[in-house]
């Protein structure tokens, strides 16, 4: 039940057991390893990154709240952020199990998945879309609140 609630915390973990960032509203999780089942239920804040170790995450991800995303796809800047993540978290902790991944960094990113909940990304897409538009400081929430206040009508 790692990161249950988690409403800020940046954090990275080498494995995590059933539930995992359960009702999560905020902050970012690295995962570098396997998960237990229903990872992510209840989701709608922040973002989860995952090596997929054993090649079945997706059957215990919870999709009922957010959306899979292979981190390979997501752009070299999240790539780049995900592994500066391991290096420090190599660096303060001395993680073998990391210090493999970024040894072997090219062949491991295919492995990597994001787990992003849907509304969540709606928001940010709103918000974006304001942005590009010239919007600037509170017109762009209010933007992208307004944008979504149409979804659910």
């Amino acid at each position: 039940r790692f990161c249950v609630r988690n409403s800020g915390v940046h954090a990275v973990v080498e494995g995590v057991g059933d539930h995992a960032c359960e009702y999560m509203t905020g902050g970012s999780v690295v995962c570098l390893g396997g998960t237990g089942r229903n990872f992510a239920a209840g989701m709608s804040g922040g973002v989860a990154y995952v090596y997929d170790e054993d090649r079945d995450f997706e059957s215990k991800l919870n999709r009922a709240m957010v959306n899979l995303y292979p981190l390979i796809e997501c752009g070299d800047s999240e790539i780049s952020e995900v592994k500066g993540r391991i290096e420090k978290h190599v660096e303060v902790t001395g993680s073998e199990k990391g210090k493999r991944l970024l040894t072997d960094w090219s062949n491991i990113v295919p492995q990597f998945y994001k787990v992003l909940p849907a509304d969540y990304e709606r928001v940010l897409n709103a918000i974006k879309r304001a942005e590009e538009s010239g919007l600037e400081g509170d017109a762009v929430i209010l933007a992208a609140f307004e944008e979504n206040a149409k979804v659910g009508n």
